[in-house]
């Protein structure tokens, strides 16, 4: 039975990259199952129990959750390692492969000893970095994490640039794929963006953000389309809230006004920045939408800064980038090297 590790910052794809490869080992014949050893909640671990149909508990295939404020509780590493290393048992037991996916940031718990690759030294996996390009600092991070991760003397398989703009294709090609394989790291794939694959959800927002869920817990699933930031006049905004479909709208809290305007458009979530809490007529209103509404304590700049990472999350309801998911695999993504280097 061989583990392999999946890597990455938030917005590099690291489910639909854990649904691609688990679909494509099945058809291989390999008995595959997923494992997700620290999260912010069950929603991965859902859609991989019931794509894989695994019999574990979601309990056990994602046995820990790590808020931003998670060293609150003390130091329980040793606890929480027995509590990771128990689950995997029950997880990998009787099958071939077991895919494991980081947090969503691979130093998540670092303070702790419990980042990914530490993980993965831990649970003997085989580690695959996927590169979310954004300019070439996003390279400079890469290497970072693959040097720690072999540092850590974790096995790395290689890199996959995911969600690639058509117009930086030619400089990954180009430019960064010749300097990694100058430092000895293989690049394994180059996956063009996808439209169905980059729309995230308000659960995925909230996940990035943190902060505190003022309404619309059964409505996280919605999609976003677009972002709007509501730092302009109401008379300004109007025009604009009109035209963007399915949004996330960000403003002050103390900005009840804008807050108001864009509930009586076409909104998936509103991000109060400032840690300000709104007037109860905007809570009210939401709740009558079913609009979720986040209050984050830090300003419009940092929001949007942390947005940047952003890219769709599949659920198993969208089959259709369930689908994409595994196409991407085969057409980009050499998942012959990652299986034979499995075996």
């Amino acid at each position: 039975m061989k583990n392999l590790y999946i890597m990455g910052s938030a917005g590099s794809g690291k489910t639909a990259m854990a649904v691609g490869l688990a679909l494509k080992f099945k058809q291989e014949g390999l008995k595959v199952a997923y494992f997700k050893p620290v999260s912010q909640g069950y929603e991965d671990a859902t859609l991989m129990k019931e794509l894989l149909n695994m019999s574990a508990p979601l309990e056990v295939i994602s046995p820990t959750t790590a808020s931003p404020f998670y060293l609150s509780r003390g130091n329980r590493s040793a606890e929480i390692l027995a509590t990771i290393k128990n689950a995997y048992e029950e997880v990998s037991r009787g099958v071939d492969i077991v895919i494991i996916d980081s947090a969503i940031f691979p130093h998540i718990m670092g303070t702790l000893g419990l980042d990914a690759p530490s993980l993965a030294l831990e649970l003997k996996a085989q580690a695959l970095y996927l590169i979310n390009i954004k300019n070439d600092y996003s390279l400079d991070q890469s290497i970072f994490f693959n040097q720690y991760i072999q540092n850590k003397g974790v096995p790395l398989l290689g890199n996959i640039f995911t969600h690639v703009p058509r117009p930086i294709q030619a400089k990954i090609e180009g430019v960064y794929k010749p300097l990694l394989d100058e430092m000895g790291f293989r690049t394994l794939g180059i996956i063009p963006r996808v439209r169905e694959l980059s729309n995230p959800s308000v659960a995925q927002v909230y996940e990035l953000l943190g902060g505190e869920l003022l309404t619309g817990e059964a409505n996280l699933d919605l999609l976003v389309e677009d972002i709007m930031v509501g730092a302009m006049t109401i008379e300004s905004a109007l025009g604009h809230m009109r035209r963007a479909n399915n949004k996330m709208f960000i403003t002050g809290g103390d900005r009840a006004d804008m807050a108001l305007a864009a509930l009586e458009t076409s909104t998936s979530c509103i991000i109060l920045t400032g840690g300000l809490y709104p007037d109860v007529k905007v809570i009210s209103r939401a709740v009558e939408k079913g609009v979720p509404v986040i209050l984050v304590h830090f300003d419009t700049y940092h929001a949007i800064e942390r947005l940047s990472e952003l890219s769709g999350r599949i659920t198993a309801s969208h089959k259709e980038s369930i689908q994409k998911a595994l196409e991407n695999v085969e057409r980009y993504c050499d998942w012959q090297s990652i299986i034979s280097s499995l075996a």
